[in-house]
C-alpha cells in the first residue's frame, strides 16, 4: 500500500490558495499510485489561527472549504484516493462574551465524496508558543478507519507527546481494534534539535509492536514560526522514508515494504548540520514572510557589521539578490573599513544600494536640541530608521527588516525607534556568537544556486561596533560575546536566577548587571519586530514577563 506525504506551506485564511495547493498534490498522488495522500495539521486553514478560531465567520469559511473538498474528492482524478486533511471543525457552542471556544482542531478523512471519520485533537498545548487551550475544545473522538483490510490510527500533533494517555490505544491486540499503521499530523515548528526529539517520541509510540508510523508536517514560515517539514515513516524504530527539510514535497511511500532506513536515523546532530538548518530556517522564515504579506523587496541598512551583511545574505537567499536594497548611511564616526566592507557586500552579492550620509542631519538635530553624549548616539540610529522607512513608504512593495541579534536584544543593546525600526527581524532569536558561525557556515557553503564568499572577511574578523562614537566598540559596555551568550543561555533560555549563575563561576558583579540590562530591556524587546523562532525559547511566544517588575 502506497501512502503520499503531502508537505506542504499553508498560509493563514487563504482558503482558496490552500485548497489549490491540497488539490494538486491529492492529484499527483493519485498519478502516482498512492491509496491515501496525507496533510499536515490545520493544512486547510493554516497554522496557526490563534483568535480566527473564535471567529463564527473563520469557522463558517472553513466548512466550506471543507465541504468543497469533499465533493471535489469524488472527482475522477481523486477517486479511490483517501484524503487525510487537518482543518477546523465547529463545538455545539455559540460565541459569547467570555471568549469561548466554538471549534475543535481536527482531522477528517474522506474518501470517494464522503466522511469516513474524523479526529479531534485531544492534547491542547498551552507552554511555549502554543496557545490552543485558549482557542479549541478538547476531543474525544477516537478517529480510526479501515482500508484495504488494515486499521488506520489519526493522532494529531500534541497528542502522541502524551505516551501515558494514549498508549492503551496503541498497544490494543483483540481483532477488531488492533491498529496496523498510525498517522500522524502535525503543524511542529523547528527548532535546533527538534527531529530528534521527534524520532524518540515516535520511537516510544510504537516500541514493541508492528505498528508503521507516518509523521507529516506542515512546512513555511508564519509570522514568528518556521515549520521544517521532514515528515517521515517509522517502523520497528527505524526511519525509512523521509521528506527534504524546510521545502514543499510529495513524497510516495510503500508502507508495507518498509525500506532500509535513512541514513539520517544514525547520523549524530552535529554543529554544522544544526547551523546549516537554523540557516535554511532564517531564509524560508523571511521569505513566507515577504511573499504571505505581500511585499516583494527587502530594504535594509548596511553598516559594514557582520549582523546586516548576514541579514542581507539571508534576505537574497530568501528573495533574490535583485529585491535587495542595501542603503548606506555613513557618519562622521563611520570608519572608512567600515564603509569599505559594506561595499564589499553589495559587490559580492550584486544588491541594489545607495549611499545616503547622515552626518548634516545629525549636525541639524545637534545645532537644535540640546543633547547629553547617549542621545547624540541614539539620534543617529534614529535618522537611520527614519531614512529606511522613508524608502519603504516611497516603495510600498518593500519590506524594512532590523538586523539586531539576540544578544543585543536580551541586554536593550539597540535603539528602540532607531536600529529596531522595520517589519521583521531575520536573526532576532540568534546569539551573537552563532552569527559568526552561520556567517562563516554561508561563507564555506553553496545555497541551493548562489555561491559561497559572500560576506566579506573583515566583517568576521574585526570587533564588533556600532560606530556612534569615536573608537567605540562593543566590549566597551558588553562582556565578551562568548561569556555574554553563555550567560544569556542559562538566565534566558533555562531560567536561572542570579544565585545559579554565580555559583556556575561567573563574576558576582557582571551577573548583576547583565541580569539588570536584560530586565530593564523588556519594554524595548516588547516592541520589537517579529523574527523567526530557531531556538528552544525565543522573546516573544515563549517568554512572557512583564514589563514593570521589581523581582
Amino acid at each position: 500500500m502506497k501512502i503520499a506525504l503531502a508537505q506542504i506551506d499553508c498560509a493563514v485564511g487563504d482558503f482558496d490558495g490552500n485548497l489549490k495547493k491540497i488539490i494538486q498534490f491529492s492529484v499527483d498522488a493519485k498519478k502516482k499510485g498512492a491509496s491515501i495522500v496525507v496533510f499536515p495539521e490545520m493544512a486547510l486553514t493554516g497554522y496557526p489561527v490563534e483568535d480566527l478560531a473564535l471567529r463564527r465567520s473563520f469557522l463558517e469559511a472553513s466548512k466550506r472549504a471543507l465541504n468543497f473538498l469533499v465533493a471535489r474528492s469524488s472527482d475522477e482524478d481523486m477517486l479511490d484516493l483517501m484524503l487525510v486533511i487537518g482543518t477546523l471543525s465547529p463545538t455545539k457552542r455559540t460565541p459569547d462574551a467570555n471568549r469561548v471556544a466554538i471549534a475543535r482542531n481536527s482531522a477528517y478523512a474522506i474518501l470517494n465524496g464522503e466522511i469516513i471519520t474524523k479526529y479531534d485533537k485531544h492534547l491542547l498545548p498551552n507552554t511555549g508558543v502554543f496557545d490552543e487551550y485558549r482557542v479549541f475544545e478538547e476531543g474525544t473522538s477516537e478517529g480510526s478507519f479501515k482500508l484495504n483490510g488494515e486499521r488506520f490510527q489519526l493522532f494529531i500533533c500534541a497528542d502522541i507527546w502524551n505516551l501515558e494517555q494514549i498508549s492503551d490505544r496503541v498497544k490494543a491486540t483483540n481483532k477488531d481494534s488492533r491498529i496496523d499503521h498510525i498517522i500522524v499530523i502535525n503543524a511542529s515548528p523547528f527548532e535546533v534539535r527538534k527531529q530528534s526529539t521527534r524520532y524518540n517520541i515516535a520511537r516510544q509510540l510504537i516500541h514493541g509492536t508492528d505498528i508503521s508510523l507516518t509523521y507529516v508536517n506542515m512546512v513555511g514560515g508564519q509570522d514568528d514560526l518556521v515549520f521544517d517539514g521532514a515528515s517521515f515513516c517509522m517502523f520497528r524504530g527505524k526511519v525509512f522514508a523521509r521528506a527534504k527539510k524546510f521545502r514543499e514535497e510529495l513524497l510516495v511511500v510503500d508502507i508495507e515494504k518498509n525500506n532500509s532506513p535513512t541514513q539520517e536515523n544514525f547520523a549524530l546532530h552535529s554543529e554544522s548540520y544544526d547551523t546549516e538548518s537554523i540557516y535554511r530556517a532564517l531564509v524560508l522564515g523571511l521569505r513566507d514572510y515577504v511573499q504571505k504579506n505581500g511585499f516583494t523587496e527587502v530594504v535594509l541598512g548596511l553598516s559594514g557589521g557582520i549582523d546586516s551583511a548576514l541579514c542581507a545574505v539571508i534576505a537574497k537567499d530568501a528573495v533574490g539578490a535583485k529585491n535587495v536594497m542595501g542603503i548606506l548611511m555613513p557618519s562622521k564616526f563611520s570608519s572608512k573599513s567600515s564603509i569599505d566592507d559594506a561595499l564589499e557586500t553589495v559587490n559580492l552579492n550584486g544588491f541594489k544600494h545607495c549611499i545616503q550620509s547622515i552626518e548634516p542631519i545629525y549636525d541639524a538635530y545637534v545645532a537644535e536640541l540640546r543633547m547629553s553624549s547617549v542621545a547624540q548616539e541614539n539620534i543617529q540610529a534614529r535618522i537611520r530608521g527614519n531614512i529606511l522607512m522613508n524608502y519603504a513608504n516611497t516603495n510600498p512593495s518593500a519590506l524594512v527588516i532590523a538586523t539586531g541579534n539576540k544578544s543585543e536584544l536580551a541586554v536593550g543593546y539597540s535603539t528602540i525607534y532607531g536600529d529596531a525600526v522595520g517589519g521583521f527581524a531575520p536573526i532576532k532569536d540568534v546569539l551573537k556568537s552563532k552569527v559568526y558561525e552561520l556567517a562563516v557556515w554561508r561563507n564555506g557553503h553553496e545555497f541551493e544556486k548562489n555561491n559561497g564568499s559572500v560576506i566579506p572577511k573583515n566583517s568576521i574578523t574585526k570587533p564588533p561596533s556600532a560606530e556612534l562614537r569615536a573608537d567605540q566598540k562593543d566590549q566597551d559596555s558588553l562582556p565578551d560575546y562568548a561569556v555574554l551568550d553563555a550567560m544569556l543561555e542559562l538566565y534566558v533560555e533555562n531560567a536561572h536566577g542570579k544565585d545559579e549563575l554565580i555559583n556556575a563561576g561567573y563574576d558576582r558583579e557582571l551577573v548583576e548587571e547583565v541580569v539588570r540590562m536584560v530586565d530593564r530591556a523588556e519594554w524595548k524587546r516588547r516592541q520589537y519586530p517579529p523574527g523567526p523562532k530557531v531556538s528552544a525559547l525565543a522573546f516573544g511566544r515563549d517568554r512572557r514577563l512583564p514589563i514593570t517588575s521589581r523581582f
